[in-house]
């Protein structure tokens, strides 16, 4: 006992002088301007973000905040990321287990006859056995394995952020879709009512041709009217179903019918979009999060590679109870142990240690690199939904005005037909524009409400629960 203490103080004494090769680690530097190149709030407004939001503040259809939920439970790729955290954990208590001792208990039992073979050597039997505790111990007097388990811990968060990352992506996703949904729900609407509305129309003409009041050539116009919007159900209608199949799929369901909730123009828009500060994007953006953790760990593999350049310490013990008569297993005698320093150094490996450390700095050079570009990529990202937002929300108005006057002009058109101050052509264009107008005003709409989604996770929000 006295020898194992000694031996417990002598390495706790080696390990406290030993020394962590490699760098520390800094944050490299990603040019990151003082705002985004967009029209965005300033002063007291700039200093709050959208991307700090929480989901379901944003998103306010009870419907699709319950489909968010259910695609968060059962969505494959959030299990599958889920499941890669658990990886990179248990990889980090793998690796974290070098920095200790490991140690072993074996026991035997046996027993030996052997033949008379002469008067000198009569037949004997033996029966023994052996109990022994083996203990061996890699001493980290360079960090080696500590540098190993900082990678690990480094991976290990990197795995986490890519989590985040994949449920910002999905909240996005089932928006998009939610809401693409809802805008195909408008084209059909539009659609129907259309049809009813020149069904209606073709009818008074073809009255009016009975009595004189109108050609041939204006039912034949009437009747193109009418199929113009009648072709337009069948296609909406195909749209709408693949498009629930897209939503069933993202909730990690079977194809299958989906729920509703607001109509598309009455899902939530914020008046003002604050972006915040470009620098807090990096503390928030998965991604760039995910790179400069992947930095991390490429800075401590360089560590690990320098720490091959010197002496590997090991410390080896093993004690037990050795006896050639069970019952006297105890009593005899039959103490046995042994300890052991080791320490090797490699001499000669023909370039390959420094070659690891080259490795090893290029890994992190190249980590740099991927890092400054995400940052890059992310800053491009939210410029363009910023701007993405405004201008829609301006199309979306100036289509809301087009609207209305191709509105004001299919009523007149049709009031002057009626009281043979206009053609049918002239009903007919006015029809067309109408009904395209209408069309393109909802697709304006669904713009308006997808540059929203862009902007929310382009700005990293998404992945807080």
């Amino acid at each position: 006992m006295k020898k194992t203490a000694l031996l417990g103080i002598f390495s706790v004494m080696v390990l406290e002088a030993g020394c962590l090769m490699g760098p520390k680690y800094k944050r490299p530097v990603a040019d990151v301007p003082q705002e985004y190149r967009a029209p965005a709030p300033q002063g007291a407004a700039a200093a709050a973000s959208l991307g700090n939001e929480q989901w379901w503040q944003l998103y306010q259809d009870p419907v699709l905040t319950q489909l968010i939920h259910t695609a968060l439970a059962q969505n494959y790729d959030v299990r599958i990321a889920a499941v890669h955290v658990l990886e990179a954990q248990a990889q980090v208590g793998i690796t974290r287990a070098n920095q200790f001792p490991s140690a072993n208990v074996d026991a035997d039992v046996f027993s030996q006859q052997n033949a008379k073979v002469s008067n000198l050597l009569p037949a004997y039997q033996v029966t023994g056995g052996e109990l022994n505790l083996s203990v061996i111990w890699n001493l980290d007097f360079w960090g080696k394995y500590r540098r190993q388990t900082e990678t690990a811990r480094a991976q290990l968060l990197a795995t986490e952020w890519g989590q985040r990352a994949v449920i910002s992506s999905l909240i996005a996703n089932v928006a998009t879709a939610y809401f693409q949904l809802r805008a195909l729900d408008s084209e059909l609407e539009i659609s129907k009512r259309t049809l009813a509305s020149r069904q209606q129309s073709l009818q008074l003409t073809h009255v009016l041709e009975s009595h004189g009041g109108a050609s041939g050539l204006d039912v034949s116009q009437g009747e193109q009217l009418v199929y113009t919007a009648s072709e337009t159900i069948p296609d909406l209608e195909r749209q709408i179903q693949q498009q629930e199949n897209v939503l069933s799929t993202l909730l990690g369901e079977n194809p299958g019918s989906i729920p509703r909730g607001h109509a598309l123009t009455e899902q939530h828009v914020p008046p003002d979009i604050p972006a915040g500060l470009p620098s807090e994007l990096l503390e928030r953006r998965p991604d760039v999060r995910q790179a400069e953790e992947n930095i991390v760990a490429a800075n401590a593999q360089i560590g690990v590679a320098k720490t091959s350049f010197f002496p590997s310490l090991s410390l080896t013990g093993r004690g037990g109870l050795e006896s050639n008569a069970l019952n006297q297993f105890i009593s005899q005698p039959s103490e046995a142990w042994y300890g052991a320093l080791s320490v090797s150094q490699p001499i000669f490996e023909g370039g390959a240690l420094r070659s690891q450390v080259r490795l090893a700095r290029a890994d992190w050079q190249e980590a740099v690199l991927s890092y400054q570009q995400t940052v890059q990529n992310a800053l491009e990202q939210v410029s363009n939904s910023l701007v993405a937002s405004q201008k829609d929300r301006e199309f979306r108005e100036q289509q809301e005005l087009l609207t209305q006057s191709a509105q004001r002009t299919d009523q007149l058109s049709e009031v002057l037909y009626k009281n043979g101050g206009a053609s049918y052509l002239q009903v007919l264009t006015s029809e067309t524009s109408y009904f395209s107008a209408e069309l393109n005003l909802v697709q304006a709409q669904l713009n308006e409400r997808l540059a929203l989604v862009q902007l929310y996770q382009a700005l990293g929000g998404g992945w807080q629960q």
